[in-house]
């Protein structure tokens, strides 16, 4: 008779954790919701308080809720930026480690910024042009003087395009790609001695997007973010 694998014994606090994750899960505590304090929680499951800290712990880890002192723990509502913040040190570590990780990054950021500058094309309200036509004059006010802040902005401008799509979930993408380039690589989104080059190319991606010519919007992003990558490739 082959051999069963053995029966491990769980740690309290993970049956801690699985109980309330499930009832968070269900709905029996929603987002705004108070969790029952340690010592209710103590005597309902008849455990000490170490199981039910640990538990809270990795509920908050995982952004379940919110524990502030000396109040009970919080339900939060998850949210997409949430998500990535819970894992952005991982992915750190993971392009910090790996070149191929970071190669595999910036192939699905030029991807991924393709798609959401058609369906902007598709979609942009006056207001939203009207935004992207203030980042584009802070760039220019930064022209030559502040990298840092072009930088920044530069960013803002490309979350910007992501967030006229109304879909969240696209602008955490956006947001956290970005900040995971420049972390690594600002080169790819700003190159010192370019800076008068892209706020041409921004200015031209505007158009498009007003203009709501996708085509020509995919097209003139495509050629921005091919120059920046290109002249990354050709310093090193």
């Amino acid at each position: 008779m082959q051999q069963a694998p053995k029966i491990t014994r769980r740690k309290l606090s993970d049956e801690v954790f699985d109980r309330l994750y499930e009832m968070i899960e269900t709905g029996h505590f929603r987002p705004g919701d108070t969790l029952p304090s340690e010592r209710e929680l103590m005597d309902s499951y008849g455990v000490g308080r170490p199981a039910i800290r640990e538990a809270m712990q990795a509920l908050e880890r995982i952004g379940l809720v919110e524990i502030n002192h000396g109040q009970r723990p919080k339900v939060l509502q998850p949210t997409a930026t949430g998500l990535f913040s819970q894992i952005d040190l991982t992915a750190r570590h993971m392009l910090a480690s790996s070149s191929q990780s970071l190669e595999q990054l910036k192939e699905a950021r030029i991807f991924f910024e393709l798609g959401m500058v058609e369906k902007a094309a598709g979609q942009a309200s006056a207001a939203d042009i009207a935004h992207l036509r203030e980042l584009l004059e802070q760039q220019r006010g930064h022209l030559n003087k502040d990298a840092q802040a072009f930088i920044e902005i530069d960013m803002a401008f490309h979350t910007g395009i992501a967030g006229i799509t109304r879909n969240p979930i696209f602008m955490a993408t956006s947001q956290a790609m970005l900040g995971w380039l420049a972390r690594f690589h600002s080169s790819l989104l700003h190159w010192e001695g370019n800076e008068d080059i892209t706020i041409m190319e921004h200015a031209k991606i505007i158009d498009c997007i007003e203009q709501g010519e996708k085509g020509a919007a995919v097209e003139e992003m495509r050629k921005h973010l091919a120059r920046a990558r290109l002249l990354y490739c050709l310093s090193n």
